[in-house]
């Protein structure tokens, strides 16, 4: 469930310069799976940014998804504005690869101040798709 109504102009909120509906959208909707670990990791930015919660939540490892996420991630993408993505470094995460790393920054805006959010995600490939396992974070208040 989108919580925006996304144009197929729209520019994809990972900055990728690319409209929404031909760079994240796609993995976001189901149609075509994220091919490599940043490009999940991306689509995971922009699904915070419109509200994309089951997609949340299917694209986190099996393992590490509790039955209070979909409350919890609700409550975060309505009051939460992501403004940037900036892509740090990459580890392994290619299409050939059963592991990556990707480390970001992305800033926010919230109920509480502006932020930044500094982490290194973990991710894994199943079955020819990619998973969030899980990432060492730092929450920066503005």
């Amino acid at each position: 469930m989108l919580q925006d109504q996304t144009s197929s102009d729209q520019l994809c909120p990972c900055q990728s310069g690319k409209p929404f509906n031909y760079c994240c959208g796609p993995a976001i909707n189901g149609s075509r799976p994220a091919k490599t670990a940043e490009a999940l990791m991306r689509s995971r930015y922009a699904a915070f940014s419109v509200g994309a919660v089951d997609y949340l939540i299917d694209s986190t490892a099996a393992e590490h998804r509790r039955e209070e996420d979909r409350e919890l991630l609700m409550e975060q993408t309505q009051i939460t504005t992501w403004t940037g993505l900036k892509i740090i470094d990459t580890q392994a995460g290619q299409t050939g690869d059963s592991e990556g790393q990707v480390r970001f920054e992305a800033s926010f805006e919230s109920p509480d101040g502006n932020g930044l959010l500094k982490e290194t995600s973990r991710f894994r490939q199943e079955n020819g798709r990619w998973y969030y396992v899980d990432g060492d974070l730092e929450l920066i208040n503005r």
